[in-house]
């Protein structure tokens, strides 16, 4: 497989929204092991695709690796059943915002479904980072960034820094 360069804000395409992956086939396939290369090449936990210039609703996660257990995850189409109403605030970075990180307030729990690379349908409820991760890397294939969910003032400081 090969690692890909990760777009970079302020890249229109990190603002656009995806299309389905209409069929899984051998490019999806290889697809989404570049993916997986590339997220722990950056080193990251998660990675979609729209931040390596494939505007599909596809990403990758494996919020485990770094401890040592790694636990490689596949979502193709994903999308959140249900969300928590109790809410937490975490510290987010992004591979396509580097050396910024913004306070993002997301639900607590979300239950996602998703389709694997076989073609079966899965559904499992995220908490913790893990929810955290699935709902960051989903709002990559909906064209928001973690910027598009802090306040305008703190927008323009970071744009302002980091020259956006």
């Amino acid at each position: 497989m090969a690692v890909r360069p990760v777009l970079t804000w302020p890249d229109p395409r990190l603002s656009e929204a995806c299309a389905p992956v209409e069929a899984i086939t051998d490019d999806i396939t290889s697809l989404a092991r570049d993916m997986l290369d590339t997220m722990y090449d950056a080193p990251g936990r998660g990675l979609a695709a729209p931040q390596i210039g494939q505007m599909l609703r596809l990403f990758v996660m494996d919020v485990t690796w770094k401890e040592g257990k790694p636990d490689p995850m596949i979502f193709v189409n994903p999308h959140i059943k249900t969300a928590s109403r109790d809410l937490v605030r975490c510290e987010e970075g992004c591979l396509s915002i580097p050396d910024v990180t913004v306070g993002v307030e997301r639900p607590t729990a979300v239950t996602l479904g998703w389709t694997d690379l076989t073609g079966d349908k899965h559904s499992k409820r995220f908490t913790g980072f893990a929810a955290v991760c699935v709902q960051h890397e989903l709002d990559h294939l909906d064209g928001i960034v973690t910027l598009d969910r802090i306040d305008a003032d703190q927008r323009r400081r970071i744009e302002a820094r980091y020259g956006g």
